[in-house]
């Protein structure tokens, strides 16, 4: 089964200096019968203007995943971090027993992130962040674990959950392939382009929350970037 989402149809704030779109429930934008999906919490695609971002604020019990899609964030948090992310890169933040963070657009030009929140598979715990590269040209044709709490995902950014994140980069015309294990819950969103998921058209920015489907072939019908995550 694949449930499109499409962007138009996200719900979403305007606050000037961010413009966000929601794929589920998050802050004024309420659906109950929108919570999530699986694990996965929150997934909102965010557009921070130059030198504005977001100021010192707590979190606890959620491992926070920041995908870079243009421009560059800065991170700093109450452990001491301090960070700075660029485009096609990702940091990902346990917040464990509480963290307070900032993260801020200090480049010239916009910067537009995917951040994705993932409830972990136990509460508490000392709150970590981290950052790496993931060089685009590395992940082109194929599907690459960037963040993960599944033991067999070495090359990821650790996440105490169970769930993975991956990302490629697909020419128009190429095609990858996705085999989940049953009964989990995966949402993909390409972040530019257009790809079909067995059949279905997903455009830039549209969501497709994913069940029961044995594999997953997705087709770029254009250049596309895309992020997938896989969550119980």
């Amino acid at each position: 089964m694949i449930e499109l989402r499409p962007f138009a149809k996200l719900g979403g704030a305007d606050h000037g200096w961010l413009k966000a779109k929601h794929h589920f429930s998050f802050a004024s934008h309420y659906d109950p019968n929108n919570m999530g999906h699986g694990a996965l919490r929150v997934w909102n695609d965010d557009e921070i203007a130059p030198n504005t971002g977001f100021p010192a604020h707590p979190h606890a019990n959620m491992e926070i995943i920041t995908y870079v899609r243009e421009g560059a964030i800065t991170h700093q948090d109450s452990l001491g971090n301090e960070g700075r992310t660029e485009a096609g890169d990702v940091q990902v933040m346990s917040a464990g027993s509480g963290i307070r963070h900032s993260e801020y657009n200090l480049e010239p030009t916009r910067t537009r992130i995917f951040q994705i929140w993932i409830e972990p598979v136990a509460r508490g715990g000392q709150p970590t962040w981290g950052s790496k590269p993931f060089p685009k040209a590395d992940r082109s044709g194929k599907l690459v674990t960037i963040a993960s709490g599944i033991a067999e995902d070495t090359d990821a950014l650790p996440i105490r959950a169970d769930a993975r994140v991956l990302a490629t980069t697909l020419k128009a015309g190429e095609s990858a392939e996705y085999e989940p294990q049953k009964a989990r819950h995966l949402y993909l969103v390409p972040a530019a382009g257009a790809v079909e998921i067995n059949g279905v058209r997903v455009n830039a920015r549209d969501g497709a929350a994913i069940r029961d489907e044995s594999k997953l072939t997705i087709t770029a019908l254009e250049d596309s970037e895309l992020v997938l995550v896989d969550a119980a």
